[in-house]
């Protein structure tokens, strides 16, 4: 049984959350403060987080990034605001989701369900091809680890798997729509500030000059192309 930790402070909202997602054959733990939210991610295993924005105490950004520079797991952050720029803050940060408020329990658990299947799938043990090696990079999808030019850089859940994807299907034309389906695991329009800021952050880490990238190409009016 896959284990979840939800932080969220208003507790009807994290009951109804939960009774979802036990149904659904998941185990829950509910933290309702920033502070104890973080401690128990910190000290537990789970396989996946859900994390307000809005808390008592630390707020989910900090614990966001938090939990990041330690675990590799798939975070989920959830927010009645809508702007912009907190959703770009928050997967800069590194969460793999931003999901506004309201929203349906069942979308919830959709979500949940497509971001462990896709960690799983790009994280399952293949002896005979674990390891890509292309323009000085070493990617171990077993261990989740990448290299760039003999050091390990730190990448986080999405990050990885949209380099894994890239390097899956090099000299490709790859939309916004087919990264968010592919990466994401649902079946909507892409969320383009959600690929975006990926994108921005992968060619920060592999792009001599991220400025004028010559590996992580933009295809004007069509998507990118990973150039190998």
């Amino acid at each position: 049984m896959k284990k979840i930790l939800l932080i969220e402070d208003e507790v009807s909202i994290a009951e109804l959350q939960r009774d979802y997602l036990e149904i659904s054959d998941f185990s829950v733990d509910i933290q309702h403060t920033g502070d104890a939210g973080l401690q128990q991610a910190l000290q537990r295993n789970y396989h996946l987080i859900i994390l307000d924005i809005m808390l008592p105490g630390l707020n989910g950004f900090e614990i966001c990034k938090q939990i990041r520079a330690v675990k590799n797991i798939p975070i989920v952050l959830v927010s009645a605001k809508k702007e912009d720029i907190d959703k770009i803050r928050g997967l800069g940060l590194g969460a793999d989701d931003y999901i506004t408020k309201p929203f349906s329990p069942s979308e919830l658990v959709a979500r949940v369900k497509a971001h462990l299947a896709r960690y799983e799938r790009l994280s399952g043990s293949h002896p005979k091809s674990n390891t890509i090696y292309v323009h000085g990079i070493s990617i171990d999808k077993s261990a989740r680890r990448v290299h760039i030019n003999g050091e390990v850089v730190p990448f986080t859940t999405k990050e990885f798997d949209t380099l894994v994807f890239f390097v899956m299907h090099p000299n490709q034309v790859l939309s916004k729509e087919q990264l968010y389906e592919n990466i994401w695991g649902l079946e909507s329009a892409a969320d383009v500030s959600t690929v975006t800021v990926h994108i921005r952050k992968l060619r920060e880490k592999i792009e001599r000059n991220p400025a004028h990238p010559k590996f992580l190409e933009t295809v004007w009016g069509a998507g990118y192309r990973f150039n190998v």
